[in-house]
């Protein structure tokens, strides 16, 4: 019988899972996931139910929410001073994506369910719209990484998410609305928009998966140097 081996390329990215974990921003993501389950959560309120204006509004709400704990999801304080690693950065960061996703469904699992079912928008649709708004923030943490040198560009992210998403819908022309409810004529046109939104996040993070662009050295010095010592510039996140 022949032994099934496992590729130095397989067993690295998989000694780094439990690395990885530990170093994801949970609090961050724990409080983002906490202040989104609250929109929610106000559709089971004693009263009235909720119509689809409001459903939707409180949904959009809690996706928002989570995007911006989404937003620190590439944030290493030790970005520049841990040891190089023989992983590239596009592993590195579909390993940290691929432990986050599966927390993320969960999350929005239980979002849908606390809305009832009477005042849900439809699920595909509004699902499209978080998803894309999830993929943003992860995109929008990848460009930072890769064109900046800061450590932690989660706050930055996160704020031009905010910003985005409160400017859209007031400058976004009727033509190409995003932010309809399920009521308007508008809506299935507005989610073939949110699928293209989705295509070019999505292609946007994948060109900034690259390694960061090297940096040309100072002037007078002799060469670079990682900072944790080694000979050669340490591969960063």
């Amino acid at each position: 019988m022949h032994r099934l081996t496992v590729t130095p390329a397989i067993r690295t990215p998989v000694a780094l899972v439990v690395p990885v974990w530990r170093t994801l921003p949970w609090r961050a993501l724990g409080v983002a996931g906490a202040v989104g389950l609250l929109p929610a959560a106000l559709t089971r309120l004693p009263g009235p139910p909720p119509g689809p204006l409001e459903s939707v509004t409180l949904l959009r709400a809690a996706v928002l929410a989570f995007s911006l704990g989404l937003a620190f999801l590439l944030d290493d304080p030790a970005r520049h001073t841990t040891a190089p690693v023989p992983v590239r950065r596009p592993v590195r960061t579909a390993l940290r994506a691929a432990l986050v996703t599966p927390v993320a469904a969960l999350w929005w699992t239980a979002v849908l369910l606390l809305v009832p079912g009477p005042a849900r928008p439809p699920a595909g649709d509004i699902t499209l719209e978080a998803g894309t708004a999830f993929l943003l923030a992860a995109a929008g943490a990848t460009a930072a990484v890769r064109h900046t040198d800061t450590p932690e560009p989660g706050r930055a992210v996160a704020v031009a998410l905010l910003t985005a998403a409160v400017v859209a819908p007031l400058l976004l022309p009727a033509r190409w609305a995003l932010f309809v409810t399920p009521a308007d004529p508008r809506w299935a046109a507005g989610h073939e928009r949110w699928a293209w939104v989705l295509a070019a996040a999505a292609v946007a993070g994948a060109v900034s998966l690259r390694e960061p662009r090297s940096r040309r050295p100072v002037l007078g010095s002799a060469s670079l140097r990682s900072p944790c010592g080694t000979s050669g510039p340490s591969r960063r996140w």
